[in-house]
C-alpha cells in the first residue's frame, strides 16, 4: 500500500512541476482541480517539492524555479516534440514574409516547419541550417547557405567564418529559434558559437522574430543571445508572467 501511495505521489509531483514549467505559477485551488486531490494533499505535495528545491512556495500556491538546461538533444530527437504547436507557430510566421523581403532563417526544428508553409517565391533567404537550405532550394526559393563549421548536434553552420559571412547582409526579417526564454536571462541556448550566430543575425536584421512553443518559457540555458525586447515572440501559448511587458508576444492560436 505504501508503495502505491508513493507512486501516486510521484505522479502528482510530476504533474505539478509540468504545470509550473508551462504556466510559471499556480494556486492551491488550481492544482487541487488539476490533480483531483484535496487542497490539504496539494499543500503537502508543495511542501515536499519545496523541500527538494524543485519549486518556490508563495502565499496560496507556488511558482516555478527557473530551469537551467545543460544538455542539448540531437535535432532528430527534437523534430517530433511539440510538433503541432511548432507547425502552427511556423505557419503564422510564414505569412509575414513579403515579395521584397531578404530573410534570415535560423537553424532549428521550429523554423524548419516554416518552409512547407512558404508560398512566396520572390523573397530571398539566407540560413545557417543545412537541412533548411536544401528544403528551401527544393521548394524553388533563392537561398544562400553561409559557410563555416558544421555542428553535429543541430546541423547548423557556426564559427568565425559564418560570422564574417553574416556581417555583409542586411536582413529585412529574421526568424530565430531558441532553447529557453527567461525574464532575467532573455533568449538562451546551450552553445556559445550558435549564440554568436543568432546574436549577429538579429543585429543585422530590421526586425526579428523568435519562434517558441510554450515549453520554452521560464527556462534558461548557459548562453544568452538576445534581450527579450530585441525580438518579437511568436508562440502557441504564453504562460502567466510578465513576458508581454518586456516585448511583443503573439499567441498564434488566439
Amino acid at each position: 500500500m505504501n508503495e502505491v501511495c508513493y507512486m501516486l505521489a510521484q505522479e502528482r509531483y510530476q504533474i505539478i512541476l509540468d504545470h509550473l514549467g508551462a504556466e510559471g505559477t499556480a494556486t492551491v485551488s488550481q492544482l487541487s482541480a488539476l490533480l483531483n486531490a484535496s487542497e490539504a494533499t496539494v499543500r503537502r505535495d508543495l511542501n515536499a517539492l519545496a523541500a527538494e528545491g524543485k519549486l518556490k512556495k508563495v502565499f496560496g500556491g507556488a511558482t516555478s524555479i527557473r530551469q537551467m538546461g545543460l544538455v542539448e538533444e540531437h535535432v532528430s530527437r527534437r523534430e517530433a516534440v511539440m510538433f503541432a504547436e511548432k507547425d502552427a507557430i511556423a505557419a503564422y510566421a510564414a505569412t509575414m514574409i513579403r515579395d521584397d523581403d531578404f530573410v534570415f532563417i535560423d537553424s532549428g526544428t521550429t523554423t524548419a516547419c516554416m518552409i512547407p508553409h512558404l508560398r512566396n517565391t520572390k523573397a530571398t533567404y539566407v540560413t545557417n541550417g543545412v537541412a533548411h537550405a536544401y528544403r528551401l532550394l527544393r521548394a524553388g526559393f533563392t537561398v544562400y547557405l553561409i559557410g563555416g563549421r558544421l555542428r553535429a548536434a543541430t546541423e547548423a553552420v557556426v564559427g568565425s567564418e559564418a560570422m564574417r559571412g553574416l556581417l555583409k547582409y542586411n536582413f529585412t526579417k529574421a526568424f530565430m529559434g531558441t532553447n529557453g526564454i527567461s525574464l532575467d536571462e532573455g533568449f538562451t541556448t546551450p552553445d556559445a558559437e550558435e549564440a554568436n550566430i543568432k546574436q549577429c543575425a538579429i543585429e543585422r536584421s530590421f526586425v526579428s522574430f523568435v519562434l517558441a512553443d510554450h515549453t520554452k518559457f521560464n527556462r534558461a540555458f548557459p548562453v544568452t543571445f538576445s534581450r527579450l525586447d530585441a525580438c518579437c515572440i511568436l508562440t502557441d501559448r504564453m504562460p502567466k508572467g510578465k513576458f508581454n511587458e518586456k516585448t511583443i508576444v503573439k499567441e498564434v492560436n488566439q
